[in-house]
């Protein structure tokens, strides 16, 4: 069972310096426990097939595979993944691309080099309980004291993030990432500095084979709208991660007042065939 293959590297515009998803195009037929093993194969963070749609609205069907189980929705996934969809000659019915998922449906656009994706609704929301607050901080060995705000950001993905006093302090943290258990964890921080980047995001996922995520499509959505509602981030910035890997991830965001958009560039760095 031989399938178009391609490896994006998203958010980045070096080509090496973000977060690569391995995309298994013509996806058809392929039977879930494939799906799986080549996810765990690959041991990328993602690994994702695309499908035929099953709602008329959509332009192709997504399924988004960690080395340890499915996803409903993934960020930078969805980026490379259109990504892919369309260097192989998918084409949009509408203005928009519209990747059916398990969240539903997620509309992309393009501008220029760069993708964005809307960011999807929050299934859970407001502050974290004090007790896993607690806990959380002991496992990434910081002061509970230090967490200005712990949100629960759940938008597929089960997130919680928690703010330092800056991004400096966010690439200090050394997590015990065996204390983290199953937590989902984000960490964000603003700089002061007033240059390009706004702040500092950490993505921790021990549960899912991943111990820290280069780039985090989701999660930084997730903090998007947070910051936003809460009157703490201007309409458009960008959010560097992946600094503590050797990465420099730079995600775009902007708020039209109607859809948070959350953006970067996408580059193919592998393409060709793949056996399942």
């Amino acid at each position: 069972m031989t399938r178009r293959f391609a490896q994006i590297d998203v958010f980045s515009a070096t080509g090496t310096g973000g977060n690569p998803v391995a995309v298994v195009l013509d996806a058809t037929d392929i039977p879930d426990d494939r799906m799986a093993a080549f996810a765990r194969w690959t041991n990328l963070s993602e690994t994702t097939f695309v499908l035929p749609p099953t709602d008329p609205a959509a332009d192709y069907r997504l399924r988004i595979f960690t080395p340890d189980g499915e996803l409903p929705f993934a960020g930078h996934p969805t980026l490379g993944s259109a990504h892919a969809w369309l260097t192989t000659g998918g084409r949009p019915a509408g203005e928009d691309i519209v990747q059916e998922c398990g969240v539903g449906l997620v509309r992309l656009r393009r501008s220029g080099a760069r993708l964005a994706f809307a960011a999807p609704p929050l299934r859970r929301s407001g502050p974290v309980e004090s007790g896993v607050v607690a806990e959380v901080a002991a496992a990434l060995g910081i002061e509970a004291g230090e967490v200005l705000a712990a949100e629960w950001v759940d938008n597929g993905p089960e997130w919680m993030v928690l703010q330092l006093a800056s991004g400096e302090r966010v690439l200090e943290v050394t997590p015990d990432i065996p204390a983290l258990g199953d937590h989902k964890v984000g960490l964000f921080g603003k700089y002061d500095s007033g240059g390009e980047i706004f702040g500092e995001v950490r993505a921790f996922v021990p549960g899912i084979g991943v111990p820290e995520d280069p780039v985090t499509g989701s999660l930084n959505a997730g903090i998007a709208m947070w910051l936003r509602a809460d009157g703490h981030a201007p309409a458009s910035y960008v959010a560097a991660q992946g600094a503590a890997l050797g990465r420099a991830g730079r995600v775009h965001v902007h708020d039209d007042g109607e859809n948070i958009w959350i953006g970067g560039d996408t580059t193919t760095v592998i393409e060709g065939t793949v056996t399942l």
